[in-house]
């Protein structure tokens, strides 16, 4: 683990000084344009927005192999990033950001992505070896194993269903099929429910009521599955090409969907659209390359959605406003594809992991108003 910093300029004595009086956590940076401490120097105010200890950390050193999907927990104290080096590791958000964790071999193939329980200390893991891990994070073993599909596994979402609040999952395959799982540590080893798409699924998400599922597939469509009716009620047109990931917004109205097109869609999944189509907005400048990998968007929560990020086969995460569709950044700094990014749930932090084998986290200016 190491902090990014920049560099001073040439010549340039760089000195930060913390005023202890500032409420809002700013900073002194007196910058001298010379060598002569005994010229006057330069005061800038930079404002902190986080309570990371710097304004970008980078996390290395713990996979040996490009990362494949990285998300906080539900309270952003803890990172969870899965590789395709068929490790897990465990990270603290904060100083002096610990990898406190490396869970090695719990599959056979790489696991291509992971999920937190939203109720547990667990860790839902699914792997290209075509089966669902269950993690304790208390003692770092696995404790339940599903034989989930009979193809590569390339998604997994988790949601809090029914009056006893159970928890259930579902998983996504090159099979073409959908499946539902209950979750926790004594579920059982045969799916609630199966959908067949006919195609290899990229990318499956929850409704926010749990009572619907999305599924982006190989024909180009998100297809919307309903688990009480246990059948397609509808789909989603409008990529030209495979969406590879799928997220739903905070409030539950709209859905993110980055596709190898390089194309971003946002539809409208509120029951009663105002657009036939669907497309709330049509978003670009996350280019997807020509690598074929599966992208992993996210939304911004802090700000109940303002923002959402895709990261891009140009090394950078693209940040855009989803009222105007404007790019508000579009942030450097890993060597290779990024794959994942996810935004903190409390504050406004953008975590971020690449085909580097690294992740970043970095915080960015807060919404006005929110």
């Amino acid at each position: 683990m190491s902090k990014r910093t920049g560099s001073p300029p040439p010549q340039g004595v760089l000195i930060k000084r913390v005023r202890s009086s500032s409420p809002t956590n700013e900073k002194q940076i007196a910058i001298s344009t010379s060598n002569d401490e005994r010229q006057q120097a330069l005061i800038r105010t930079v404002k902190r927005t986080s309570s990371l200890e710097a304004p970008i950390i980078s996390l290395t050193g713990s996979h040996s192999a490009e990362i494949l999907s990285c998300r906080f927990d539900p309270k952003g104290q803890n990172i969870a990033a899965c590789s395709a080096d068929r490790s897990v590791s465990l990270w603290r958000t904060y100083s002096p950001n610990t990898n406190y964790g490396l869970l090695s071999n719990i599959h056979k193939a790489p696991i291509l992505d992971l999920q937190w329980s939203l109720f547990s200390p667990l860790l839902y893991t699914s792997s290209a070896d075509q089966t669902i891990n269950v993690l304790d994070l208390t003692t770092g073993e696995r404790i339940r194993r599903l034989r989930a599909h009979r193809g590569i596994i390339n998604s997994l979402d988790r949601t809090i269903t029914g009056g006893a609040g159970t928890e259930l999952l579902v998983s996504g395959s090159d099979d073409g099929t959908v499946r539902v799982w209950e979750g926790g540590d004594e579920g059982g080893k045969v799916p609630v429910a199966v959908f067949e798409l006919g195609c290899p699924v990229t990318s499956v998400c929850w409704s926010s009521d749990g009572s619907t599922i999305y599924a982006g597939a190989l024909d180009n469509e998100i297809h919307v599955l309903d688990l009480r009716k246990n059948e397609q009620v509808y789909s989603m047109t409008g990529h030209t090409d495979t969406p590879t990931s799928l997220s739903l917004s905070p409030n539950g109205n709209f859905l993110l969907s980055p596709s190898l097109s390089s194309q971003t869609i946002i539809h409208d999944v509120r029951p009663f659209s105002p657009t036939p189509s669907r497309i709330h907005r049509v978003l670009m400048g996350s280019p997807a390359g020509f690598e074929n990998t599966l992208l992993r968007g996210a939304w911004s929560v802090e700000d109940s959605g303002r923002r959402v990020a895709v990261g891009g086969a140009d090394r950078t995460v693209c940040i855009w406003d989803v009222e105007s569709g404007k790019v508000l950044y579009k942030l450097p700094g890993h060597k290779g594809t990024v794959t994942s990014v996810d935004f903190h749930p409390k504050e406004p932090i953008i975590l971020t992991g690449s085909k580097d084998g690294t992740m970043l986290l970095g915080e960015i200016e807060p919404t006005v108003g929110a």
